[in-house]
């Protein structure tokens, strides 16, 4: 790789005003952390980017890892010269022998230190020429050229960029306070913890299972469904409910187009419980308006009653094909089909009740020790700690 530099930019972070140095400042913590095992790697913080001097690591490897760091807009390729015109001839030169499958160029360039003799658009023609004299195989295309030269003349020295890949846009993780999510085995809930990761949200996560019914494979299926997860977003802690009991009461003294409903209010009251001992603010899902009969708006309605926290639900107007693109982008859809039945898929009524009354539900619920069961259920959590560096080159496939 001919660069000696990547460049960090930032994306929604930039517009943050006051705010703005704190996320840079958390950005900046993620990148060290993800890029540890690259010793020889110099990292600075600007007011408007976050620089890395390579000194000799993998260029390549460096920017497929910074891929998926949650914050970055863009990371671009670059070298360095002086202020003089000769020196950046001589590194747009530099650049342009290199990239030799490229056709087409345009050359983009700024002066940040205004006292740089040479205007911009004046720039623009003197260094354009310039590859035109000594490059024969190239032309000039100012709407899409294969190679973009993007020249910056700073106060101390000269930055010329090549090669620009896309980042993973949003915020960084932690940015945005605590949720708990709500992970079952399947295809949905994956896919909405990514998201809200992306708009940097830690994540917690809840699996309610119901032994002897789920079997050890749907609990490591779940496991591998947050390792994929903390590759993006860092430690996630696992909270596994055991709910067999409420599941059986609910199934013995409820009538059964009402059961569904019964089971998602008992999961929000657990869930809110578990989000109060570790200090999420919001529980979020993976439901999709009208994709099944608990997650129409009647249904949402009745089941939203029994908890004060917010619903977050970031797939709610995704259909199951795009839910289903993304999280074989983000690979956990082969995990999420593994045939191993989690909580939600027994004791399902033939019809459940896909409209669901809120007096009718609580008066159901009166069946039950709603209270018993959920401190039942709260007080036999096993946590898990995922914390790994698994799939960081997970993200590529987004890109």
């Amino acid at each position: 790789m001919i660069y000696d530099y990547l460049v960090i930019r930032f994306g929604e972070i930039a517009i943050k005003g006051k705010n703005k140095k704190t996320f840079v400042i958390k950005l900046e913590k993620d990148v060290r952390e993800k890029l540890s095992r690259f010793t020889r790697l110099e990292i600075k913080r600007h007011y408007d980017d976050i620089e890395i001097k390579l000194n000799g690591e993998d260029g390549q490897a460096v920017i497929k890892i910074l891929q998926s760091v949650f914050g970055i807009q863009n990371i671009s390729s670059a070298i360095k010269a002086g202020k003089d015109l000769d020196s950046i001839r001589e590194g747009i030169l530099r650049i342009v022998s290199e990239e030799t499958e490229a056709k087409t160029f345009k050359i983009a360039a700024r002066r940040k230190d205004k006292r740089f003799p040479i205007h911009g658009s004046e720039l623009n023609r003197e260094l354009g020429a310039w590859v035109l004299t000594h490059c024969d195989r190239l032309s000039v295309d100012v709407h899409h050229p294969d190679l973009m030269l993007r020249v910056e003349v700073g106060v101390h020295e000269t930055r010329i960029y090549g090669h620009e890949y896309r980042g993973a846009g949003g915020l960084p993780v932690g940015t945005s306070g605590k949720l708990l999510l709500m992970l079952s085995g399947g295809i949905d809930s994956p896919v909405a913890g990514y998201l809200m990761a992306k708009r940097g949200a830690v994540i917690e996560a809840i699996h309610f299972q119901s032994p002897p019914y789920t079997s050890d494979r749907a609990k490591q299926k779940v496991i591998d469904l947050t390792k994929k997860l903390q590759s993006f977003g860092g430690k996630i802690n696992l909270h596994l409910v055991p709910f067999t009991n409420a599941q059986l009461a609910i199934r013995d003294q409820v009538p059964e187009d009402y059961r569904v409903t019964m089971m998602r209010r008992l999961m929000f009251r657990i869930a809110e419980k578990v989000a109060a001992k570790t200090g999420a603010l919001a529980i979020a899902t993976g439901e999709s308006l009208g994709q099944v009969a608990s997650q129409t708006l009647e249904s949402m309605n009745t089941i939203n009653q029994v908890t004060n926290l917010p619903i977050l639900r970031p797939l709610i107007a995704m259909d199951k094909l795009d839910i289903s693109r993304i999280a074989k982008q983000i690979d956990t859809y082969d995990i999420s089909i593994r045939p191993y039945e989690d909580c939600c898929t027994i004791f399902l009524p033939k019809a459940p009740r896909t409209r669901p009354d809120r007096k009718h539900a609580a008066h159901f619920e009166s069946f039950l020790d709603s209270d018993a069961l959920v401190d039942e259920a709260v007080q036999g959590v096993e946590t898990l700690t995922i914390d790994g560096r698994e799939n960081e080159d997970a993200f590529s496939s987004l890109l």
